[in-house]
């Protein structure tokens, strides 16, 4: 036998509470001739009738009183529950969960997430930061930020654009700073562990290895940061994380035709599961705070 449609099921169960065809179009937003044809279909399905129909409304007939004992608490619950996630996803109050890496979730958008959180004092956030690449589903997070490749193709990826990583050093560093890329090896340098690899490319695209021992290193970017402005060596960082520093003259820049490799940005979310208005708000949000900023170069 054919499996009856949820909707029709929830016609048939509005019309059996309201007594009345026209009172069930009207609160399903239907026409009479709709939910008579959808009722009819119904009971052609089951192979029963289910209504009498007479001039002074509707009443159910045996088989129609059983059907509706079996579904009529099923399919309002179900109903209701629909209701309620179309309500979380499109509301503009409520949760909102964030994954992001720390060298850019904490530092970088600090203003970000304090603007956001000011304009939207309704939607109550969640930020989880990790450098490591966690499962935004196993975390039950709405959406991602991301730096570097992503190789999981189960997501939706949106690319924003890139951040470079440059060479950076303190004003009162003891060690004269290398005028040309080959003086740069034999420099004091402090480097972060997924920095430690200095692979640099110049304004004309000539690329330099620089393959050299780090006499500091860290696995806390924020570590690697406060040894460079103490004089410690040049560091190679993220434009993002020296912006400040850069601007009221606690670092300055190396080398400055020389970066290292571009760090991919982008946001990421399940394939299967549908942004919630606040979830895309936010994607709206970071896109234009990003746009102004002069350590982000964004996607065309």
């Amino acid at each position: 036998m054919k499996t009856p449609s949820l909707d029709d099921l929830k016609i048939f169960v509005v019309a059996a509470n309201q007594h009345s065809l026209t009172a069930a179009a009207a609160q399903l937003n239907m026409t009479i001739a709709t939910a008579s044809r959808r009722i009819s279909a119904l009971e052609a399905t089951l192979g029963v009738e289910l209504l009498y129909r007479s001039t002074k409304g509707l009443t159910l007939t045996p088989h129609g009183e059983s059907y509706y004992r079996e579904c009529e608490e099923l399919v309002l619950a179900l109903d209701q529950r629909i209701l309620n996630l179309d309500q979380a996803l499109h509301s503009l109050s409520g949760p909102l969960k964030i994954m992001a890496p720390v060298n850019l979730g904490s530092g970088p958008l600090d203003p970000f997430w304090q603007n956001f959180t000011d304009r939207y004092p309704d939607i109550s956030l969640t930020i989880e930061l990790d450098n490591n690449t966690v499962d935004i589903r196993d975390q039950q997070a709405d959406i991602a930020l991301r730096s570097g490749p992503q190789k999981d193709t189960t997501l939706i990826q949106k690319h924003l654009g890139y951040i470079e990583p440059i060479l950076v050093a303190s004003p009162a560093m003891k060690h004269s700073l290398p005028r040309t890329i080959s003086e740069l090896s034999a420099c004091p340098s402090v480097a972060a562990n997924m920095f430690s690899d200095w692979q640099l490319v110049d304004s004309e695209g000539n690329q330099y290895a620089c393959h050299k021992h780090h006499f500091h290193i860290s696995n806390d970017m924020n570590v690697v940061l406060n040894l460079t402005q103490s004089g410690a060596g040049i560091a190679l960082m993220p434009a993002s994380m020296v912006a400040n520093s850069l601007q009221t003259g606690a670092l300055i820049r190396v080398l400055p035709s020389w970066q290292g490799q571009h760090r991919e940005i982008c946001l990421v979310w399940p394939h299967r599961r549908s942004l919630s208005a606040r979830a895309m708000l936010f994607r709206a949000e970071l896109i234009e705070f990003l746009s102004h900023q002069s350590w982000f170069h964004a996607a065309q």
